[in-house]
């Protein structure tokens, strides 16, 4: 049994301010000296960075899509060991889930496995008493327990009366009403300027927001009877074989738990900034590249030359490389024409269009991550391009790495090297890793 407090921060739609609440939340029990810990719902990177700064802990993902539902749980209780607090940022609007398939992968859905309150959070810029009705109809739908509503972009001393009142209506209790003059702009990447927003939020959330009654709240969640999940492999590989693992502000976005599953299959992790560090730790075999943002980098991850031949080397040395998202573009021959690590013979390019969704897939041909034919669930988002400079398709005859319906052959796949858009959570994957080290 797990007894951790716990509250999901949910919202009727995007952009109505759940990163503002969430990360502001866990910064203000922060400066507390509680020991707080922070989740986001589905695959997105870029708040648990944020979150990660507020709480001093890695932000972790719940994602019942990428991971399965019955690890939720489990990876909550992993994440939220020997805290006092978990705060749990909802995705989308509250029962918004991967397309097609219900609440699945909702943020709803969640609050529903973890058996954990909602605040709902609502942009009320535009609302006058017309919010007792859209509270009152999140309360109604579902089977979540919506304990409170805290108000955001709010206009004026008159204004949050309304509001409070039009919320009292409907038995709903106004936890914090953030005023619309005192927003609180977050960079999109970890730096100095975000953690200077980061304190500016919590220090918003401290007068605006009633924290001893989200305390209470959070307390309200019964025992939740999981076992944590561990990252240990029944047989680790001897030998400590050292694998670098990408990270820094170019590659920031990355699932704690695959650090943790290569070390529990018995490699030792190093982390390398590729736009500070001009060398591939000592010994290294193997390199895992996550996500991130190389295209705000493109010039600085080009300029590192050392580094960008010491990961051709890796790869024409016969070394293990595994590259997802964003890391697929540092391995291209270029980006935008900047020149890259030249691992994969194409070019990449930045677009102004997103291409984004969960793709079930399989994999077309054997890597150091898995073998042909696997089968996978992962996350596709990216603004760019790649194409191989033969000029050739990609196909599974070609060595390419993914397939699923409706799209072209994706990614690029060689015996040693693994390189796709697809992100993958490895935790309910846990014998990528296991490959990974033993190939070393």
């Amino acid at each position: 049994m797990v007894s951790i407090p716990r509250v999901v921060i949910g919202a009727p739609a995007s952009g109505q301010g759940t990163t503002t609440v969430a990360t502001g939340l866990l910064a203000a029990f922060a400066r507390r000296g509680l020991a707080v810990s922070p989740f986001q719902v589905g695959p997105g990177h870029l708040d648990p960075g944020h979150h990660a700064l507020a709480a001093g802990r890695p932000g972790r993902n719940l994602d019942p899509v990428l991971a399965g539902e019955g690890l939720v749980g489990p990876l909550f209780a992993h994440g939220s060991a020997g805290t006092s607090l978990a705060v749990v940022e909802g995705a989308q609007g509250l029962y918004d889930g991967r397309a097609g398939a219900g609440d699945t992968g909702s943020t709803a859905q969640v609050a529903q496995l973890l058996d954990a309150p909602v605040i709902l959070v609502v942009d009320a810029a535009a609302q006058g008493r017309s919010i007792a009705a859209l509270v009152h109809g999140f309360r109604s739908f579902g089977n979540v327990r919506m304990a409170g509503v805290i108000l955001n972009r709010v206009g004026s001393d008159r204004h949050e009366t309304i509001l409070r009142e039009a919320c009292e209506e409907v038995g709903t209790p106004v936890l914090g009403a953030l005023p619309r003059a005192g927003a609180v702009a977050v960079p999109s990447a970890p730096s100095a300027e975000a953690q200077e927003s980061v304190g500016a939020l919590a220090s918003l959330i401290e007068s605006s927001v009633d924290l001893a009654e989200v305390m209470a709240i959070a307390r309200s969640a019964p025992p939740l009877d999981v076992t944590p999940w561990s990252p240990q492999g029944e047989e680790p590989v001897a030998g400590r074989p050292v694998v670098a693992l990408a990270g820094g502000p170019a590659f920031s976005f990355a699932y704690a738990e695959t650090a943790e599953l290569l070390r529990g299959a018995g490699a030792e992790v190093v982390t390398v900034d590729p736009l500070r560090d001009e060398a591939l730790p000592a010994g290294a075999r193997g390199l895992v590249v996550g996500g991130g943002l190389p295209e705000a980098y493109a010039a600085e991850l080009s300029a590192n030359e050392p580094l960008r031949k010491a990961v051709a080397d890796l790869a024409a040395g016969g070394g293990s490389i595994v590259a997802e998202g964003a890391g697929l573009l540092w391995l291209c021959h270029s980006l935008d024409g900047d020149p890259m690590c030249a691992v994969i013979d194409a070019e990449a390019a930045m677009t102004p269009t997103t291409t984004s969704g969960y793709r079930d897939a399989v994999a077309l041909s054997d890597s150091p991550l898995a073998p042909a034919g696997t089968r996978v669930t992962g996350h596709e988002f990216h603004r760019s391009t790649v194409h191989p400079r033969s000029g050739l398709l990609l196909s599974p005859a070609g060595g390419a790495a993914w397939a699923w319906r409706g799209a072209d052959p994706e990614g690029f796949a060689t015996p040693t090297v693994h390189a796709s858009y697809l992100r993958l959570h490895w935790a309910g994957n846990p014998g990528f890793a296991t490959r990974l080290v033993a190939a070393l």
